[in-house]
């Protein structure tokens, strides 16, 4: 495992960059901002050499609470067998008021939020009117189908918190006034809250040191890590409070032209070479093996077919005696030509001449 990047901020540096943004925050902020007591979010911008990989989030624990008392949080709860709507929710402030808890304005068992919130309208209006959202860790792999992508894009997606812990009260107030960061594997850029405007200087110092410190000892990256970090608010200018030594561009440089490979994978590839040799022999000789038995095909005389000897012309049968016989005197000579028997005029026009004749005879 390579060595992590030590990332050493210089306090005094910190301190007047933050005094820098709360002066600037100050001129900006007019009169109906002063009147709501509105005060605007401060974060850390971190600049990572490379674009990671994998996705990754990390939960940040503060020295001072980044959020004021008048923030609104809500917290989604499981539905209790054998209750109702109703009953849950009695059952859950109930339990928060035994533990001590006191920062949940509201609380939503995960029934009403389907039934209620089902339409688009309700979603936003949920949306719009807390500032942060809890979830039991019970059902947290049911919420996203049922919230929608716009909590996800405005970074609003429930946090989950082990309500069946012994430690509540302290697990739920380091999870709201703690903060997160999201890294992703699309950009080098990521960004994390720790603190507001109407916090003291030496607060929000404090804040961004321990930040930087946990990223550092969470981020999964080997070599140099962060490349740059600014602190801005909403309106301003990013502000640099950070910035690595250009003698880490030659480090990451080097390791992009020779990656390092460890021996047990680098005696995979010789094995692989010898396997491709044997596989090259064993088809060169079975390609000479089918060379030599078309050859071999080719030498060998086909046998040629002869044919067999047909008679041009049948040989005439002879006609037999009787037939000639039978033919002549079954057949008379009038039934040869017509084939036909004879009429009863033809035979009464004969018997007409032979009476002539015997009358002249006379």
């Amino acid at each position: 495992m390579a060595e992590k990047q030590e990332v050493a901020l210089d306090r005094s540096q910190v301190k007047k960059a933050v005094q820098a943004l709360q002066a600037f925050l100050k001129t900006k902020s007019t009169n109906e901002s002063l009147l709501l007591d509105d005060a605007q979010k401060i974060s850390l911008l971190f600049t990572l050499w490379k674009i990671p990989k994998n996705s990754q989030t990390i939960r940040i624990p503060l020295p001072h609470g980044q959020r004021t008392d008048t923030d609104e949080v809500c917290l989604f709860t499981r539905d209790e067998p054998k209750m109702t709507s109703e009953q849950t929710q009695r059952f859950y402030k109930k339990l928060l008021e035994e533990r001590g808890v006191k920062n949940i304005t509201e609380i939503i068992p995960y029934k009403v939020l389907k039934t209620e919130y089902k339409p688009y309208e309700a979603k936003r209006r949920l949306l719009g009117n807390f500032d942060m959202f809890l979830s039991d860790d019970r059902i947290r792999r049911l919420l996203p189908s049922q919230l929608g992508k716009h909590f996800y894009l405005r970074k609003k997606e429930p946090l989950s918190v082990n309500l069946q812990s012994k430690n509540l009260a302290r697990d739920i107030q380091s999870v709201i006034q703690g903060t997160s960061l999201k890294i992703t594997n699309r950009g080098c850029c990521c960004m994390a809250r720790v603190g507001h405007s109407g916090m003291a200087a030496d607060e929000l110092t404090e804040n961004i040191e321990a930040a930087v410190q946990t990223v550092v000892t969470k981020l999964r990256l080997k070599g140099p890590l962060l490349k740059l970090i600014h602190l801005k608010s909403q309106t301003s200018v990013a502000l640099p409070i950070y910035t690595s030594d250009l003698s880490n561009l030659s480090v990451i440089e080097k390791r992009e032209k020779n990656p390092q490979t460890p021996k047990k994978k680098g005696a995979a590839p010789e094995k692989q070479a010898k396997k491709n040799k044997k596989n090259t022999k064993q088809t060169d000789t079975a390609a000479e093996g089918e060379e030599k038995k078309a050859k071999e095909e080719e030498d060998e005389e086909i046998p040629q077919l002869v044919p067999i000897a047909t008679p041009s012309k049948k040989p005439k049968l002879e006609k037999s005696p009787k037939k000639k016989q039978l033919g002549k005197v079954s057949k008379p000579a009038a039934a040869k030509k017509s084939g036909k028997a004879p009429n009863k005029k033809t035979t009464k026009k004969a018997g007409k001449a032979e009476s002539r004749v015997k009358r002249k005879v006379k």
